[in-house]
This record gives structure tokens, C-alpha cells and sequence, in this order.
């Protein structure tokens, strides 16, 4: 479980501004399931989806997302990593390939999510992307409810990684502005 709760260049929990927003969410709560719930509903809903509301900028450490407000899913994941890790509880990444029609028709690409390690449940996925007209994430466990349902063609990694993939590292460092990603986000065949 260790790799699952490491900092990183990314996954910068003890970044002050990070670390003291993880303890503040996390008051009160007294079990992982409370401070993961916490720690999810804040990112699902206090941080923008950079796609939903094009804004023309691309974050990728939790810092930064925490700074500017707004991720995709990829950097909102990392975001909930760092502030779930900075609580103890084991955060992994993960991926589907899903169809990217709301953005270009017959495309592919990765949709970032996390799993969290809950002491009752084991592992449990869930989707901080941020909901709107036909996404619905939530917290329930045992029960996934996940931004997207798997259609044709599409397909759940079931891996769980420390940290994010590379190719999406590499799509957030490149591509900057909300054209740039929409027109390159990360993908994987198989």
C-alpha cells in the first residue's frame, strides 16, 4: 500500500496550500469513508471541469489545480490523490477508454478517475470529473457510480496505478490551451 499514499512531482500534498485544504476538508470526519466522501464531493464539485467550461488552460500538479480551479479529469484526479494521500488513505489512479463524442465525433481517449482504499470495502473507484446534464458520480459505497457507463467499444483498465500514465503526463504538459487538449487527449489501444 505504500506506493499508494508516496508524494510526487504531482501528487504534491505537502505543497502548504494542498496540505492545509486536505486537513480542513477532512475536520470532523472520523472514519477513511467520511474524509474520502469529503475529499471527493470538494473536488467533484468546488473544482471546474476545464472541458465543461472551456477554460483555456491546462493544470496537471494538485497545486496548480488548487490554484487556478479547474482541471480535466486527469488533473482533478491528481488533485483528489494528493488530498486523500495527505489524509493516509492508499489513492490509486485509473482509466477507461471512452468515446470523446461531446468533444470531436469517433474519437477515442482516456477518462481519468481514482480508486480509493477504503478499510471496510477494499478497493473502490470513484469520479471527481464534476456532474452535469446526464453525469451523475457519487459517493456510495460498496456501489460505483462512476461519471460514465462503458458502451460499445469502450472499455475499463483494470489496473490500478501509483501514479498517472505517462501519456497523460505528457498530454498535460504539452497541449496548454483548451483547443491543444481537446484535439489530443491521451489514448491507449488496448
Amino acid at each position: 500500500m505504500e506506493e499508494y499514499l508516496e508524494e510526487s512531482e504531482y501528487v504534491d500534498f505537502s505543497h502548504p496550500k494542498v496540505k492545509s485544504l486536505a486537513e480542513f476538508i477532512a475536520m470532523g470526519a472520523y472514519s477513511d469513508e467520511e474524509i474520502a466522501k469529503k475529499c471527493f464531493t470538494f473536488v467533484r464539485d468546488e473544482i471546474r471541469h476545464t472541458g465543461d467550461y472551456k477554460d483555456n488552460i491546462t493544470t496537471l500538479k494538485a497545486s496548480d489545480v488548487l490554484r487556478e480551479g479547474t482541471g480535466w479529469c486527469y488533473s482533478k484526479s491528481i488533485l483528489l490523490a494528493a488530498f486523500l494521500r495527505a489524509n493516509g488513505i492508499p489513492t490509486a489512479f485509473c482509466y477507461q477508454r471512452l468515446k470523446c463524442d461531446e468533444y470531436i465525433e469517433n474519437k477515442y481517449c482516456l477518462h481519468g478517475l481514482n480508486a480509493v482504499y477504503l478499510k471496510d470495502y477494499g478497493w473502490y473507484r470513484i469520479d471527481a470529473r464534476g456532474n452535469k446534464d446526464g453525469v451523475d458520480a457519487q459517493f456510495t459505497p460498496p456501489f460505483e457510480q462512476l461519471a460514465f457507463e462503458i458502451g460499445e467499444n469502450e472499455f475499463d483498465i483494470s489496473e490500478l496505478y501509483s501514479e498517472p500514465l505517462k501519456e497523460v503526463i505528457e498530454a498535460l504538459k504539452k497541449y496548454k490551451t483548451y483547443d491543444d487538449m481537446i484535439n489530443n487527449f491521451p489514448d491507449i489501444t488496448s
